[in-house]
Formats: structure tokens, C-alpha cells, sequence
């Protein structure tokens, strides 16, 4: 039996304990923030069963990924960039829209967003880009190149619907380029373009933008429940560049002096997600309230989603926040281990462009759910509640415990082998003395 449970644990063990630490944490603190939307649905047990049976089918998705083999990866590297390109304009035409973002396809009656599957296959070209094109200076000038048109044909497309995603996943290519060895004149060529097209954004974001009641506590969440307990989507949609109210919205609200703010001025019904979710955390301590015992969860939107940190925060207290956030680190230095491990270049690059890609974005949720970043609508990976974007993060695990078999499985070759050479001479001297 054990040899059957281990045979299907397979891959490095510290990542499958910081999963399934983080599957704890999620299965806890979900159950714990859905507690208003189950007292006003009146149903209790099907949120919560919906939540742990993606997490079960996450887990069998990653099993399945880590079984096969790195080489595979890359013979559906051109079938997973037309799909994405193709469901990108689906979803940005055709798509259903959630708080004024069309992000969403339906396709059996699954609801999916491309984007999560889009960042997975960017970074899965971008590996195998950098890997294919090394020389013994480095990456290939022409690397970049491909890069930038593979870019072109995802990114912008999740551009408009969903700005947060395509920041970070072009600040995980990037990162990744600095890995691949790309060659120092060009990332500085990348960072200076990058620097002047977000000055000419930011400028029409505040001349073109309308934040009057743009990203008010009012407004149509990704789930919101009506008074007969039915789940309601706003599929309103405003033209091309209707995402730049919210955005001219959250960027004033960040810049805002909250300081100089008199307590009597503040208005919790329209910064409902920053107010309570600072309260969560001042009413907080070392340990927290205990896990179920939150009272902002009652108040916070998406406080099962984006704002889940802010739960944590508020009944693990500090301990408990950052035991969460070593986890991600842990992740990413074990990430780390693997890469180094790996005699290939494409394994190595794309561990890292996972891993970073996961621990860059719960990073992200983190600094805007205690007030240091901008508003992004980003959860929190692998302890959101979320559909699509629960099963498709175990996928990317599976990746990366699929790349550790083999990198293990290397090593211990490369290990023998050294050690084979080596004492080859002493037993050649023993047979001659004799």
C-alpha cells in the first residue's frame, strides 16, 4: 500500500507539502469567509462541496500533468498558443462579461477564463524559446524577438479585460529573459519601451477615465445574490476602453493621503473592499481571532476570493499571514532547487517561469489586501475560491513536479556516474599492486 501512495505522490516532496498546506488553508478559510453568502442563499453545504470538489479535480489534474514527461511540453507549445489567441477574442467579443470585464467563456457548460490558461502557455513559449536559442554568450539576439511576437498574439488581448494579468504575466517573461541569459543592451532596450508606454497609459487613463462611481462598493461583483438566492453576472459591456474608470478609480484611491482622511469622511459603503479589509487587519493581533470567528467576513466583498488574505490576516493574525507567505517563498526557492538541478535548459527555465508566475501573483493579492498596492482583482493562488483558475494552478504544480522527477532522476545519474570515474583509476592501481 505505502508503495502505491508513494508511487502516486510522486515529484519533490517539499512542493507537495507546501500544496497541500495551502489546500488546508483555502478549504479553512473559504468555509469561513462564505459564511455570508450561505446565510443569504440559505444554503450552507453546496459552496463549500463546490470548493473542495475543485480542489479534488485539482489534484487529479495534477497527478495526471505530473506523470508526463517535460518532452511533451513542447509538442503542445503551437497547439496551446492558436487555442489561447482563439479564446482570447472569443471571450473579448463574445465573452461573458463580470463587473464590466469580459473575461469569461462557456463551453460545455464550463465556465473558464483563457487568460489563466494563456499565462501557463506564455510562459511555456518562453522557455522554450530561451532554451532553443542559447549560445555559449547567452540567449540569442533573435530570442527576444520571438518572444515579443509570441507576446503580441496573448497579451494584449487580456490587456483591456484584465490590466493585472497582463502586467504580471509580462513582468514573469521578463524575469524569465533575465534567467534565459538575454542579453543585458536588450532588457534595457525592453525596460525603457515598457517605462514609456506606461507613462502614455497612466496619461490617458486620467484624461480618458470616469471614476465617478467607477469602483464603488455598489457596483456588480463576480458574484452577487439576489434576493430569491439566485446567483446574478452583469454582461453590461461599455466599449473597448471602458476598464480605464476603474483603473483612473483604483489609482486615485491608492494615491490618496488616507492619513489626512477624517474618520467621519470616510465612506464604507464605496471603499467597501479597502475599509473593511484594513479593519480586518488593525482588529487583528499576533495569533488572530481563531479560524471561523472573522466578523469583516460578513461585510467584505469577495472576501472568499480577492480579499481573502485579509481574512487570514484577521483570524491567524500575523503568525498565521506569514506562515502563508513562507509557503509561496518556499515554493519558489524549491523552485529554485529544482532549475538547478535540471541539466537542460528548457525544464530549468520553465520551473522557474512557473513558479514565479504563481508566487508573483499571491504576492500581488498579499500587497493589496494590506493597502501597499493598487486594487488588481487578483486572488490568491491555490487558497482563492475560485473555478477554472483552482484546477488550471494544480496543473501548473504538476508541471513543476513533473520537471523534479526527472531533474531528481539526473541528478542521482550524474551522482553515480561521478562517482564511477572516480574510483576507476583507484581500482586499477589496486589490481596493478597486486
Amino acid at each position: 500500500m505505502s508503495k502505491r501512495v508513494s508511487g502516486i505522490f510522486k515529484g519533490d516532496k517539499v512542493i507537495w507539502m507546501v500544496f497541500f498546506f495551502l489546500c488546508i488553508i483555502s478549504a479553512v478559510e473559504v468555509f469561513s469567509a462564505l459564511s455570508s453568502l450561505t446565510f443569504k442563499t440559505g444554503d450552507y453545504i453546496s459552496p463549500m462541496l463546490k470548493h473542495v470538489g475543485l480542489l479534488l479535480l485539482g489534484i487529479f489534474s495534477m497527478i495526471i500533468t505530473l506523470n508526463i514527461p517535460c518532452r511533451y511540453f513542447k509538442l503542445a507549445t503551437p497547439f496551446l498558443i492558436i487555442g489561447c489567441f482563439l479564446a482570447l477574442v472569443c471571450a473579448d467579443f463574445f465573452g461573458q462579461s463580470i463587473n464590466g470585464a469580459g473575461r469569461w467563456l462557456t463551453i460545455f457548460g464550463i465556465r473558464f477564463q483563457p487568460s489563466e490558461i494563456a499565462k501557463g502557455t506564455m510562459v511555456l513559449a518562453t522557455a522554450q524559446i530561451l532554451s532553443a536559442m542559447q549560445t555559449d554568450r547567452g540567449a540569442d539576439r533573435h530570442a527576444v524577438l520571438y518572444i515579443i511576437i509570441i507576446w503580441f498574439c496573448l497579451v494584449p488581448l487580456i490587456f483591456f479585460e484584465n490590466l493585472s494579468t497582463a502586467v504580471l504575466l509580462s513582468v514573469t517573461v521578463f524575469l524569465m529573459m533575465i534567467i534565459g541569459h538575454v542579453p543585458a543592451r536588450q532588457l534595457l532596450k525592453i525596460v525603457v519601451t515598457v517605462v514609456a508606454v506606461l507613462i502614455v497609459i497612466v496619461s490617458l487613463v486620467f484624461a480618458i477615465g470616469d471614476d465617478k462611481d467607477a469602483d464603488n462598493g455598489n457596483k456588480t461583483y463576480s458574484e452577487m445574490v439576489t434576493k430569491n438566492g439566485k446567483t446574478v453576472e452583469s454582461t453590461q459591456r461599455h466599449g473597448l476602453l471602458h476598464r480605464m474608470d476603474t483603473w483612473k478609480a483604483r489609482l486615485k484611491k491608492f494615491g490618496e493621503d488616507k492619513y489626512t482622511i477624517p474618520p467621519e469622511k470616510v465612506d464604507l459603503d464605496k471603499d467597501a473592499q479597502i475599509s473593511y479589509a484594513n479593519i480586518a487587519i488593525a482588529s487583528s493581533n499576533f495569533i488572530g481571532k481563531g479560524p471561523g470567528n472573522s466578523e469583516e467576513r460578513d461585510f467584505l466583498p469577495q472576501a472568499y476570493s480577492d480579499y481573502i488574505y485579509a481574512i487570514i490576516i484577521e483570524e491567524t493574525g500575523l503568525l498565521g499571514a506569514s506562515f502563508v507567505a513562507m509557503l509561496y517563498i518556499t515554493l519558489l526557492f524549491r523552485v529554485g532547487i529544482i532549475a538547478n538541478r535540471c541539466e537542460n535548459n528548457f525544464p530549468a527555465i520553465l520551473v522557474m517561469g512557473l513558479g514565479l508566475m504563481i508566487v508573483i501573483q499571491a504576492l500581488s493579492n498579499m500587497c493589496v489586501a494590506v493597502g501597499i498596492a493598487p486594487v488588481t482583482g487578483q486572488p490568491l493562488p491555490l487558497i482563492s475560491r475560485g473555478g477554472s483558475s483552482t484546477v488550471i494552478n494544480c496543473v501548473y504544480i504538476g508541471m513543476i513536479l513533473s520537471v523534479s522527477r526527472t531533474a531528481k532522476k539526473n541528478n542521482v545519474y550524474t551522482a553515480k556516474k561521478t562517482v564511477a570515474v572516480a574510483t576507476a583509476p583507484e581500482m586499477t592501481d589496486n589490481i596493478e599492486q597486486k
